[in-house]
């Protein structure tokens, strides 16, 4: 008998149970997630940034050019990263080396019947809107119907998991190594937010950003969290 049926056969004594055998995607990302929590020492910096100039913004956009705000905080991970080339890195095994690296492929962490994946988009920071739309339009779909092909996980710099609209505040997001950081994201919230004279409406999107402590210190990671607000504040219809 094998260990796992040794475990189930232990749970069954106390009631029904239901086995359930794990994807060969979710063993490889459970391995995967083991390895950075125990080599890596993670810290998650955790903030909010305005982005109702950026709201109204997507509203003015044409129904053909409007894209997801997940591209927007793309395009802003790439102006940061390159403010802040640390964390566009990777240290050696050794930890003797940090590999800077001059271009950008961003990762997103997307929900699949196989388990979580991460396609990457290539050459964020040579790209427009909607070419980066389309892009991640696609590739989610084939992540969900099982047909992303491996190649298109790789080769990533900086990695967003996005928990959208299911929910949460905060959350402390694994570092995919050999990358050195990774952004999480939920859902925008209004708040009343004081302007130096009275509470007014605001939307406010909050962000976690976990770092490789050996590579990045604290004070940077507040600084780049803070770029990303600059940047996603560019794009303003108010």
């Amino acid at each position: 008998m094998s260990d796992a049926d040794q475990f189930t056969q232990a749970l069954a004594d106390y009631g029904e149970v239901e086995p359930i055998k794990r994807t060969r995607i979710q063993k490889i990302v459970a391995k995967t997630m083991c390895t950075s929590v125990t080599t890596i020492p993670h810290v998650t910096h955790h903030d909010k940034v305005d982005v109702t100039g950026l709201e109204t913004y997507r509203k003015s956009m044409g129904k053909e050019q409007k894209v997801s705000p997940l591209i927007f905080i793309v395009k802003a991970a790439v102006d940061a990263l390159t403010d802040f080339p640390d964390f566009n890195a990777s240290l050696s095994p050794d930890g003797e080396v940090l590999v800077r690296k001059k271009f950008f492929n961003v990762g997103i962490a997307v929900d699949s019947p196989l388990g979580l994946l991460v396609p990457v988009l290539r050459d964020c920071d040579t790209k427009d809107l909607q070419s980066l739309n389309g892009e991640l339009k696609e590739m989610t779909e084939l992540a969900r119907t099982k047909g992303l092909p491996l190649a298109a996980m790789s080769g990533g710099c900086f990695t967003i998991s996005s928990l959208g609209g299911i929910g949460g505040t905060y959350f402390t997001p694994i570092i995919s190594p050999p990358e050195v950081a990774i952004l999480g994201v939920t859902g925008i919230q209004t708040e009343p937010v004081w302007d130096g004279e009275q509470f007014v409406p605001r939307k406010m999107l909050p962000l976690s950003l976990s770092y490789d402590h050996r590579v990045i210190n604290g004070a940077d990671a507040a600084r780049f969290v803070k770029r990303i607000g600059e940047s996603l504040a560019r794009w303003s219809a108010e």
